[in-house]
């Protein structure tokens, strides 16, 4: 029988934070109790906002935290032929179709909303054929969307993924037809990560609880792709004194701050709480 393995697969549009420093410390800590494999995998499939010098702190940061993981590092950068040719796959069983909606036509013509709060996509709400179509010709931008409809047509449901020892039903139709690519980009981060946990034998996925609701369409490509399913566990978040989770968009404390004013290791395990 082989190792578990776990990962920790951290973007490199910013520097760590807290947050990171606990997804990190708690999927090495298992990892280390269950004799498992861990592995880090540089998720940089967006190349407009990751930048190289966000990489090299990452890597700082792990070492600094005490942290090890298997060579090589996979980057998303590095594979985007694996990524368009799924989508490629999927495309070729009708279970893809490209829309030209801008975010003001989402926030125009779209009225649901998904589990993050943004516009649950429907075809029938979108844009007329003839607009389409006049994108189209004008070779506008457009995202290639999953049907949901269609897709959830091809498996058999309910879904249902495991949370460390239970069973979790998976509801993908909350989201709409989700993005799975884009004319500049070969991969949403759904594809990515599903392809990416599969392709390195990821059993263990150790993640925070913002996204759990996504695990439903994780779940829903897996089944659509025949990978296996791994086992998850959605962790708390930190937030700030007003209650918000920690983000790099939101310009939260680094840890290269932290460590740069002599703050100590077990000083970041006792901030969040381990």
């Amino acid at each position: 029988m082989s190792a578990p393995v776990f990962r920790f697969a951290p973007s490199p549009t910013g520097h760590l934070h807290l947050g990171h420093a606990l997804s990190a410390i708690l999927n090495f800590g298992e990892a280390e109790r269950a004799g498992a494999r861990f592995l880090l995998r540089i998720e940089d499939i967006d190349l407009t906002r990751c930048k190289p010098e966000y990489e090299e702190s990452i890597y700082e940061d792990l070492e600094w935290l005490g942290i090890n993981w298997e060579s090589p590092v996979r980057r998303q950068s590095d594979h985007f032929e694996e990524y368009a040719a799924e989508l490629s796959r999927l495309e070729a069983e009708h279970l893809l179709y490209a829309s030209y909606e801008t975010r003001a036509d989402l926030a125009r013509l779209i009225t649901g909303r998904d589990p993050e709060g943004g516009p649950r996509y429907s075809r029938e709400e979108g844009l007329s054929a003839a607009e389409a179509a006049e994108r189209e010709a004008a070779g506008e931008p457009y995202a290639l969307r999953l049907d949901m409809e269609q897709a959830l047509s091809r498996v058999e449901t309910p879904l249902f993924w495991t949370e460390v020892d239970k069973q979790v039903e998976a509801h993908p139709e909350r989201w709409g037809d989700v993005v799975l690519g884009r004319k500049q980009m070969p991969a949403s981060y759904h594809l990515a990560v599903v392809l990416d946990d599969a392709l390195q034998g990821v059993t263990h996925i150790v993640r925070g609880k913002d996204l759990f609701e996504a695990t439903a369409v994780h779940r829903l490509l897996q089944e659509l792709l025949g990978l296996p399913a791994p086992i998850y566990r959605h962790h708390h978040l930190l937030v700030d004194a007003s209650g918000k989770k920690l983000s790099k968009r939101d310009q939260s404390t680094t840890l290269r701050d932290l460590r740069a004013s002599g703050i100590s290791v077990a000083q970041i395990r006792e901030a969040i709480g381990l």
